[in-house]
């Protein structure tokens, strides 16, 4: 009689799931950080908030789909969700530092305003649409950013009694208004862009200790205009 042997069982992985699912999320951001590097955006704290800040809870439904790729999307209001890779160039000429007060012009959906968050700034965000303005809110609890507070109203308009450390304007501007630059803290930085004379152009105003203002202009950017006032109907 020949004795029989069972051949080899099912082997097992203990360091894989029971079910083998692959977190998809994680991937997609992943890759999303992998792309920015890609583009020349090194800095680690700026990569690992741009990893952590859902852009797809930001990003309007229908394009959701498209929230970890490199392009600006349509918004309510006439308004637009700018490119990551923009986004990510002025927020690198910000540096901004944990602990510091940032006035953030054009709120939008609230992402930059939650990256500012992740970066542990203190960030008082300003916009212009109430429709936007509670939407961004809402975006705001659902990722739990704290040390945020946001205002439907006229950004670009005299505040006597502000100052901050960092200003960023989320929109080009044909000059950047001294109701905004006097609210720059000696030390302080401003980032926006210029669209005086051709495309817009990104610009880093900062405040000396002696309080002289020095401007510096950078790269040419996607973005679209930043609108002063307060809208009256949406």
């Amino acid at each position: 009689m020949t004795d029989h042997h069972p051949g080899p069982g099912p082997i097992h992985f203990p360091f894989l799931p029971d079910d083998h699912r692959v977190d998809e999320q994680a991937i997609g951001a992943a890759s999303f950080v992998l792309s920015l590097r890609a583009r020349g955006i090194r800095d680690i704290a700026l990569l690992r908030a741009m990893e952590l800040v859902p852009r797809e809870v930001f990003a309007p439904r229908r394009f959701s789909d498209l929230s970890r790729t490199d392009v600006a999307l349509p918004l309510p209001c006439g308004q637009t969700m700018t490119a990551p890779r923009t986004v990510a160039a002025m927020l690198l000429a910000l540096g901004v530092q944990p602990g510091q007060r940032v006035l953030e012009v054009g709120t939008g959906t609230g992402y930059v305003t939650a990256l500012l968050a992740k970066l542990r700034a203190e960030v008082h965000s300003v916009e212009r649409f109430n429709t936007l303005a509670e939407s961004a809110a809402q975006h705001l609890r659902i990722v739990e950013a704290s040390g945020t507070r946001l205002e439907v109203g006229d950004g670009l308009a005299a505040r006597p009694r502000d100052r901050f450390d960092r200003i960023l304007l989320n929109g080009a501007v044909g000059a950047v208004p001294s109701s905004v630059t006097s609210l720059l803290a000696p030390g302080g930085r401003l980032v926006g862009a210029l669209s005086a004379g051709g495309a817009p152009r990104l610009v880093r105003i900062d405040r000396q200790e002696d309080g002289e203002l020095r401007q510096e202009p950078g790269a040419n950017l996607r973005i679209a205009p930043l609108v002063t006032g307060v809208a009256t109907t949406l």
